[in-house]
This record gives structure tokens, sequence and C-alpha cells, in this order.
């Protein structure tokens, strides 16, 4: 266990001397900026029309029309964390065996399984900072420019996390045996893979079509990130939007807690699953 804690540091180290620290914290903090100010400005405009009406339905319209907005910026948050979960993790190992540094470390006293669970460790930590940065300073900059607070954010943001390490881990695993480019190819196409799926649902959901829900389904089982995001929608969304299916970054076909139970199983074999390759490989 202590090796592993060694290299976790040094992962971290390693991350912030390539300054990835520092440019995904900066440019988090340029994203929260842009939705803040951009928020603001729509609030108070969707403020002004909702007052020609009677005052229970205009602070029914605010909580609502806020709601979905701080969906949409959670939504924008849950790509750029599995954006950064994809490229944390993609040559990580693949790159240090193709310089040879990989060399360095292995030939110590030093399980190869512990590299790549320290290595794992350091970019889950690294991954958690820059999720919970992102999805609390969204839903904070909601609250304060509007004093709305959505229920289940809690749940809703560990699933957000939950789903950008499972793209970490993902990678991790292509990493063990494919080239970085290759790693980000394969990640890539599988998470555009579980977006369209999730959306097929949604609409399948929403027209009553058997088919479009049983396609969304399997490609939730080859990749489970999109259902995911959906229960955090679910958590967060608002009662009325959850029944009516109002906001379209709701949702209306929504994951059992079997599917997410799943998505752990998933996120567990795909990390064995890099132990065991990098095992194998020829260094």
């Amino acid at each position: 266990m202590k090796n592993i804690w060694t290299l976790a540091r040094m992962t971290f180290r390693e991350a912030i001397r390539r300054r990835i620290v520092l440019t995904g914290a900066a440019l988090g903090l340029v994203f929260l900026a842009v939705f803040s100010v951009g928020f603001h400005f729509v609030y108070v405009s969707a403020s002004a029309e909702a007052e020609t009406t009677g005052e229970a339905v205009t602070n029914l319209m605010k909580s609502e029309f806020v709601n979905m907005l701080m969906l949409a910026g959670l939504y924008a948050v849950t790509f750029l964390s599995a954006a950064m979960g994809a490229l944390l993790g993609a040559d990580t190992l693949s790159g240090e065996i193709a310089s040879g540094t990989i060399q360095t470390i292995v030939s110590k006293p030093v399980r190869r399984m512990d590299v790549v669970l320290g290595k794992w460790l350091g970019f889950a930590i690294l991954l958690a900072g820059y999720s919970f940065l992102m999805s609390g300073g969204t839903v904070l900059s909601v609250r304060l420019l509007s004093g709305y607070t959505a229920h289940g954010i809690l749940p809703g943001i560990a699933l957000i996390y939950l789903e950008a390490l499972l793209i970490m881990t993902i990678s991790l695993a292509c990493s063990s045996f494919l080239s970085g480019l290759a790693t980000g190819g394969v990640v890539f196409g599988l998470y555009g893979l579980s977006f369209i799926g999730g959306w097929v649902e949604q609409i399948g959901s929403y027209l009553q079509n058997e088919t479009a829900i049983r396609i969304g389904i399997v490609t939730s089982l080859i990749i489970p990130s999109e259902s995911l995001w959906r229960r955090a929608a679910f958590e967060m969304q608002s009662p009325i939007s959850a029944a009516l299916g109002l906001s379209p970054f709701g949702t209306i076909s929504v994951p059992s807690p079997l599917m997410i139970g799943y998505a752990v199983f998933y996120l567990a074999f795909m990390l064995m699953a890099a132990i065991g390759t990098f095992n194998r490989r020829d260094l």
C-alpha cells in the first residue's frame, strides 16, 4: 500500500509539472466565469418576462427555468470532466513505455500492479478536485445569482464525478496495450456511442418506442457513462420537469440503481483489466 501512495504522489506531482492541473483549473475558472455572466443576463431577462404573470406562476416559472439552466451548465461540466479523465489516462502507460521511463520504475522492487493502482489513484484524486470544482462552482454560481438550490445536489455531483472516473479508468486500461493516440480514439468513440445511445433511449421513451429504448439499454451495457449523467440529472431536476419531461437536459428514462451498480462493477473490471494487461506486457 505504501508503494501505491508513493506512486500516486509521484503521478500527482508529474501532472503539476506538466501543468495539467494549472491548465485544467484555469480553463475551469474561465468556464465558470462565462457561465455565471451568461446565466446572470439570461436570468434577468427571464425574470422581467415572468413579471407579467401572477406571483405564484412567476415563482414557478423562475424555478423551472433556473433548474434547466443549471442542468445545462452541469451537462457541459460532465463533458469537460469526462474529457479531462480521458486525457489524463490516455498517455500515462503507453507514453512512459514508449519513452522507456517506465523501466526506471519497474526495475525497483515495485509490483506492476502497484504502478497501475498508484497512477489510477493519483489521477482519481486530481480528477476529483477538477470535477468538484466545476460542478460545485456551477451550483454555487446559480445559488448566488438566483437563490435557487436544487434537491439531490450531492448525489448528482457524485455521479458526475463517477462518470469522469469511469472514463479515466477505461482510458488507463486502453493505455496499457494501445498507443496514446489510439487510446484517445477508442475512448472518445465509446463516449460518443454512449452519448447517442442515451439520447436515442430518451427520445424512444418520450415516443414510447420500445426498439429505441432497447438500443439505448444495449449501448448503456457497452459503456454506462451516459447512464450516470441521466441518473445525476434525475436526482437534480425539479419534480415538475421529471413528471412532464419539460427540460431537454433532464431525463425521462431513468436508469435504475442496478445500472449504477453495473457502472461501478464496469469501472472495477476495467481497472483489473488494466492491471492484467500491464502485467503481461513486454516492456
